[in-house]
Formats: structure tokens, sequence, C-alpha cells
């Protein structure tokens, strides 16, 4: 069965090592040292810590069963992928960012680091892990795998 990042606010820290595991996971090196003191442009984190006292919480993509960036995506580069979760396939977005303008969460980023065009970007769920970088590097378990719900 596919699993799904849950979020529990009530642990989390605001530390953003969400943030950098996510970031050292995308990059080409994979070395913290070499990605924040070398790389660039610099992979952007496809979550994002939230803070709205006294709840803080990382916030990314829900892959949603009825997922309306797959549907507003005119050539079909936001898709599902073997696994069944939503991706993007980097290589065909053209950069429309209808994606954006329909995801009800607001987590798909606009991928500024590309020279032709700002391409769109989201969680993926670390398809070369078994347990995503986010996950795996959270110190409190406010990140966790667990059963999909239907997103409403």
């Amino acid at each position: 069965m596919m699993k799904i990042i849950k979020v529990n606010e009530d642990v989390c820290v605001l530390c953003h090592l969400c943030e950098i595991a996510c970031i050292v996971e995308h990059s080409e090196s994979k070395d913290i040292l070499k990605v924040f003191k070398r790389e660039k442009p610099r992979p952007i984190a496809r979550c994002a810590v939230e803070e709205d006292k006294p709840l803080s919480f990382s916030l990314m993509c829900r892959h949603c069963d009825d997922a309306p960036c797959v549907k507003a995506c005119s050539n079909g580069s936001m898709h599902r992928d073997e696994r069944g979760y939503v991706v993007v396939d980097e290589e065909t977005c053209i950069g429309c960012w209808m994606c954006i303008m329909v995801c009800p969460y607001g987590v798909i980023r606009r991928d500024e680091r590309r020279q032709k065009w700002n391409l769109s970007t989201k969680c993926n769920m670390c398809p070369d892990r078994d347990i995503p970088a986010c996950v795996e590097v959270c110190p409190n378990e406010a990140l966790v795998l667990g059963d999909v719900v239907e997103c409403t």
C-alpha cells in the first residue's frame, strides 16, 4: 500500500531539518557541506516549515487521490508515477504553473534554477530511498510515514 508523510504539529520544534534534508537529497553531491558551500544554484526544499504560534509544521505535497494539479497540467508533466505518487516530469514541464494555481495546499513551487524558464517542483517522496529524507531526519517524529487518507 502507498504511504504518505503525515505531520504531527504538536511535536514539531521548528528545527528546519526536513528542509535541509530535502535540499541535500535533491542535490548533485548529496553532501551537506558541498551543497551549501559549493553547489550553485542550490536545489530548493520541496517542503516548507510553517509557523503559526503555538503550532509549527512541515508542509508538503499530500499526493491527493483526485489531484487537481494532475488535471490542470496541459501536457501531462504532472502525473502519477509507478508507485502512485504525484510527480513532475521536469523534462517536459513547460512552466505554465497551472499546477501551482490549483494546488489546495500551496506546496508546488517554482524552481527558478532553470535557465530557460521556471519549472514546477514538488515533493516526489524521494524515489531512491525507502524512507523520505525529511522523515528520516526528523528528531521528534513530527513527520512519519503512514497510510494514505483521501484529500478533501
